[in-house]
């Protein structure tokens, strides 16, 4: 069995920069439930922010993505090393090697607004209508609440409880470069 790697963490603290980063590192698989949520929304012609509300009372959209990722990513990790991003995949997978990346509200909210003006990252990224930075912090506020309930609800579990995972990463005051050195570091030093 190869190496999996799970990565946790807040909206817009560069999971996926440093996701893509490990895979490219380790010649290693992504899944990404972000990826399967977003599409899922598309899917059913709302946005994102719309289907964290509906997981909130249909337990079966968070269920369903997170044991058919976990189930995934079993078999891939039979022939490669594998990425998993999602809140609560490190649960799913608990052979995996745990990691949580961080960012406060304000450089979330900046590094969101700039994925935002950037339509190709806009339409990837799929979140409800903003005007300003000020409304995309609620929404982000809003949906770090909706995701702590419903897995509290659904898992009996907290995913910011960070005595969880075996690396947690601030990337508020840091550059991408530096997250992907200090991540790849640490990954590096442990036993796979």
């Amino acid at each position: 069995m190869q190496r999996i790697i799970t990565i946790s963490g807040t909206p817009g603290s560069g999971k996926s920069t440093v996701a893509k980063a490990l895979c490219k590192k380790f010649k290693a698989k992504r899944l990404y439930i972000g990826q399967y949520m977003r599409e899922l929304a598309r899917q059913k012609n709302i946005t994102l922010a719309q289907l964290n509300t509906l997981a909130q009372s249909d337990p079966q959209i968070d269920i369903k993505a997170d044991k058919e990722t976990a189930k995934q990513a079993r078999k891939l990790a039979k022939k490669y090393p594998v990425v998993v991003e999602g809140r609560v995949q490190f649960h799913f997978l608990p052979e995996s090697t745990k990691i949580f990346i961080k960012a406060n509200i304000n450089e979330a909210a900046k590094r969101i607004w700039k994925d935002l003006k950037d339509a190709q990252k806009n339409k990837e990224r799929n979140e409800a209508k903003v005007k300003n930075i000020g409304e995309l912090k609620k929404q982000i506020l809003i949906r770090k609440k909706s995701e702590l309930l419903r897995y509290k609800k659904y898992y009996h579990l907290n995913h910011y409880l960070l005595k969880r995972y075996d690396f947690v990463l601030d990337t508020s005051h840091i550059t991408v470069q530096q997250a992907i050195d200090k991540t790849i570091n640490f990954l590096d030093k442990k036993p796979k």
